[in-house]
């Protein structure tokens, strides 16, 4: 296992380098996408952008909680990472909704015998580099997770490989656009209206049962906790959301209290990544 700097400069590198190849995907994209009208990659090409965006989202939000307790905010500003996971959650819905429509009404005018334009070379090799490129990302992602025992990072590069999932199917719905001729067209906004099931999958979509037993025995460890319950966790872009309500005797002062919450709320950051947004709720044992 390596030191705690050179994990730490491995997990920030790999990141940067995950983070910098999404935003040169997600331009080309989009440029592959209006330049060879294709419904099916400019689809894919929101799907990265929904990713891209809830990082940036996340991240002010959770910068925004940090903040101490002020004469506006009596009890802190931790109320804006619930606040962040809405958003998120509505922006992905909102989006998936809408690449599904368009998908959708281009498939009826097409089988209402419009004929629909045919996607450009460019858009299927758009789709090409994205499978490969993602794929590449993937395995030094996963690599690196491995090797530094961090499951957050582990999670994020499988994040990679459903991106490049997501290509493939557009690829496969470009290519039968192009090669299949125009009775076919109809494939390249399929593909769009099933990307657009992966934005909206990901908009609701909650940790591995795996995961979620780890943060009911992560607190079951900590002395004089019981019952964890109301267990909420949703996977938002790379970073993950918990909320959990869990128990301790009613004669616990809010010292201890605080600090039994502390220690969980670390063992579960070290676990899935230091901006995991985490609500926990401390009740009396019936």
């Amino acid at each position: 296992m390596p030191t705690t700097s050179s994990r730490e400069h491995s997990i920030y590198r790999i990141t940067l380098l995950g983070s910098a190849g999404n935003v040169l995907l997600l331009i080309f994209k989009f440029a592959a996408g209006i330049l060879g009208g294709s419904a099916a990659m400019i689809a894919d090409a929101v799907h990265s952008l929904s990713d891209f965006a809830t990082d940036i989202v996340v991240l002010l939000f959770v910068r925004l909680s940090g903040r101490p307790s002020d004469s506006d905010h009596d009890f802190g500003h931790g109320k804006y990472e619930t606040l962040a996971t809405v958003i998120v959650g509505l922006m992905l819905m909102a989006v998936g909704i809408g690449v599904l429509w368009n998908g959708a009404e281009a498939i009826y005018r097409s089988i209402n015998g419009e004929l629909l334009p045919q996607p450009g070379n460019i858009a299927l090799i758009a789709a090409l580099v994205s499978i490969v490129v993602k794929e590449l990302l993937y395995q030094a992602t996963v690599r690196v997770g491995r090797s530094t025992g961090s499951q957050a990072v582990v999670a994020n590069a499988w994040h990679h490989r459903s991106d490049a999932l997501s290509s493939v199917g557009t690829a496969l719905g470009i290519g039968g656009a192009i090669v299949l001729g125009e009775h076919w067209r109809v494939l390249d906004p399929i593909a769009a209206l099933i990307v657009s099931f992966f934005i909206i999958k990901v908009a609701e979509k909650s940790l591995p049962e795996k995961e979620e037993n780890f943060i009911i025995d992560t607190i079951l460890e900590e002395p004089g906790t019981s019952d964890p319950h109301n267990l909420r966790t949703r996977r938002i872009g790379s970073y993950c959301a918990i909320e959990v309500h869990f128990r301790m005797a009613g004669t616990t002062t809010i010292n201890d209290a605080h600090a039994a919450t502390r220690r969980i709320e670390d063992k579960l950051r070290a676990r899935f990544g230091a901006h995991t947004i985490i609500n926990t709720h401390v009740e009396p044992v019936k």
